[in-house]
């Protein structure tokens, strides 16, 4: 083998040594190097669950709420300025939650005319017949609540507080000459009295949607 050759094969061997021990020593480094600390307050478990959301419907305006409010108040002691003149309790359950629909609720279905008025009747026939025929327990009142259910949506007038008012009927058992003509009245007071509210105030929602 001659000088060169020689030489050269030295060189690389040489330089292929360097070169591995380098390699070799940032390796190392790489390896014992300490990780970066997390940062401060983060969050050690996985991911960040979504925060649980509703779905009720958004807070009225409090212009909205106070007239709402105001317009149903103001109908109920309507029918208790009228059932004290008369000397009579126009004021029931039922026609509360009732005027709660109508002035804070004025799209529904449950809340037109049809519904409050008619609703209302078919509850007291319902209270009425079932007094009749079966007393005036708690056993009769709830049949009384269902049979009332079943008339006002098989009549297409769903009105939730008719029910409640022919449980009233068998509880109380009122004197229907009485009791039915206040009772019309009071609804159609209530329907007539959301009317006027609507138009009231500016951007209400017109009531009713629908008369029949």
């Amino acid at each position: 083998m001659s000088t060169d050759t020689a030489s050269r094969t030295a060189g690389r061997t040489a330089t292929d040594g360097v070169a591995t021990a380098s390699a070799a020593e940032a390796g190392s480094g790489a390896a014992t190097a300490p990780e970066p600390s997390a940062a401060p307050g983060a969050a050690s478990s996985g991911p960040r669950r979504p925060r649980i959301v509703g779905r009720a419907p958004a807070r009225p305006a409090p212009a909205a709420a106070f007239h709402s409010v105001t317009a149903a108040t103001a109908a109920l002691l309507g029918l208790v300025a009228i059932g004290a003149a008369i000397h009579e309790p126009v004021l029931i359950p039922p026609l509360a939650a009732s005027a709660a629909l109508v002035h804070c609720a004025p799209t529904l279905p449950l809340a037109q005319p049809r519904s409050v008025v008619v609703g209302h009747l078919l509850g007291a026939a319902a209270g009425y017949a079932v007094a009749a025929t079966a007393g005036g327990s708690t056993w009769a009142a709830a049949i009384a609540a269902g049979v009332a259910l079943a008339l006002t949506t098989l009549a297409r007038t769903p009105h939730s507080p008719a029910c409640a008012t022919a449980v009233v009927i068998v509880l109380q058992s009122p004197a229907p000459g009485r009791f039915v003509p206040l009772l019309l009245g009071a609804t159609v007071l209530l329907v007539l009295t959301a009317f006027t509210a609507s138009r009231i105030r500016r951007g209400a929602p017109r009531y009713p949607a629908y008369w029949w």
